[in-house]
């Protein structure tokens, strides 16, 4: 008996209708972390499988772009499938940072799938210390 990969119905599966990546046609939305750490804002992206060579960072307006793309490495029709669930295609994501960057001096490092972005906070939000002056004691 030879089974049919079946087409995706909204009825019949619920969870991946609301899904925002059922949306997208040939793509993806890899997940990505995005935290501060000291002077720095930082993100972290799932990419496995994917050569950073195809992947562009950018920091334009205080919004962190990251894009890319995987291209598959092995050529089976799409009606040989059972189930597909290793995603390929492009993928594009864009986040408005929670405060302020240094775009400029934003660097980006990408070691066993995972892209580490450290984005250095600009200096009007780094918590300032002011110095206590001492008079008359």
């Amino acid at each position: 008996m030879r089974r049919q990969l079946m087409r995706w119905h909204p009825m019949m599966d619920l969870d991946r209708f609301f899904d925002e990546d059922a949306w997208s046609h040939n793509g993806f939305s890899p997940a990505m972390d995005v935290y501060q750490d000291g002077d720095d804002v930082m993100a972290k992206i799932s990419l496995p499988d994917i050569d950073p060579k195809n992947v562009e960072v950018s920091v334009e307006n205080d919004v962190l772009t990251v894009s890319g793309q995987t291209q598959e490495k092995e050529e089976i029709k799409h009606e040989d499938y059972y189930r597909k669930e290793i995603r390929e295609g492009s993928f594009t994501r864009s986040v408005v940072l929670p405060m302020k960057v240094k775009s400029d001096e934003t660097k980006a490092t990408y070691e066993k799938g995972m892209l580490v972005i450290t984005m250095p906070k600009a200096d009007e939000v780094k918590p300032k210390k002011i110095a206590i002056e001492a008079r008359g004691e």
